[in-house]
């Protein structure tokens, strides 16, 4: 297994991106988001999000498929099986000195390089998959994150290319994550999203702004919005326009040249 530090983000972070990643936190489909915008980037198969508290009790799980529910088998089976206990991510990050100030890492491991063979099986050859790559956090309280995107066999083996754009919204993804869990509240990352306006803003939304500014962004009109979650259209006006204020936005062009202006 490969690991490395991940540095601040040098180029500019794609709006459409940003709002996929926070779409979903408080909500039981935080990896949804986290998968469905990230592969705006690169081609992934599943991802999953666990986050481990200070005593090592799971406090978040989260999984997302691009077929059937197999993310979902796979993680009740890492569950039901303490596969954390052998999971080489959380072993690591478990065996760390706790840092003074949180720490992140971009992993990387196939599946041959699982020592464990049930926990291989389970996770790796009964679903198809040949490796992931791993957002790995650690905070100096003792909790611990890992968010993992998946590549079967029917994909290519993840490049540079592909290491470099999951690192870029590393900090994104762990800022989410921690905003998601109990466990992990606080600052997530050691270049934190506040340095940048736009995303910061973007993660103080409520929910359902946050789902109004994901149907916006994906070209859906304010009238498709409301059909969509069921609400009538000025309902989803009070929504859209509590979101722009937020934001310190008039317009969604004014949202995308401010995020995309931003490192």
């Amino acid at each position: 297994m490969k690991r490395r530090r991940i540095s601040p983000a040098s180029t500019p972070l794609d709006a459409c991106v940003v709002v996929g990643i926070v779409a979903g936190i408080g909500t039981p489909h935080l990896a949804d988001g986290f998968l469905a915008a990230m592969q705006r980037r690169l081609p992934l198969t599943f991802c999953t999000v666990f986050a481990l508290g200070a005593t090592g009790r799971v406090v978040t799980v989260s999984t997302a498929s691009n077929y059937g529910d197999a993310a979902l088998q796979t993680a009740g089976s890492y569950i039901e099986n303490r596969f954390d206990l052998l999971d080489p991510n959380m072993v690591w990050l478990s065996a760390r000195p706790l840092p003074k100030t949180p720490q992140l890492w971009l992993s990387h491991q196939r599946a041959e390089e699982v020592a464990d063979p049930a926990y291989r099986a389970a996770c790796y050859g009964d679903v198809g998959i040949r490796e992931r790559a791993s957002v790995l956090l650690l905070l100096p309280g003792g909790q611990r994150a890992a968010v993992s995107f998946y590549r079967g066999l029917a994909l290519p083996e993840f490049g540079a290319e592909d290491f470099d754009a999951i690192a870029t919204y590393g900090a994104l993804l762990a800022e989410a994550t921690a905003a998601h869990s109990r466990g992990l509240v606080g600052r997530a990352s050691p270049h934190p999203v506040d340095t940048h306006p736009m995303q910061s803003r973007l993660l103080s939304l409520t929910l359902r702004e946050r789902e109004v500014m994901t149907h916006l962004m994906a070209g859906r009109t304010a009238k498709e919005v409301a059909h969509a979650l069921g609400v009538r259209l000025t309902t989803v006006r009070t929504y859209q326009y509590r979101a722009f204020r937020r934001l310190g936005i008039r317009t969604l062009k004014d949202w995308l040249r401010g995020a995309s202006s931003q490192p």
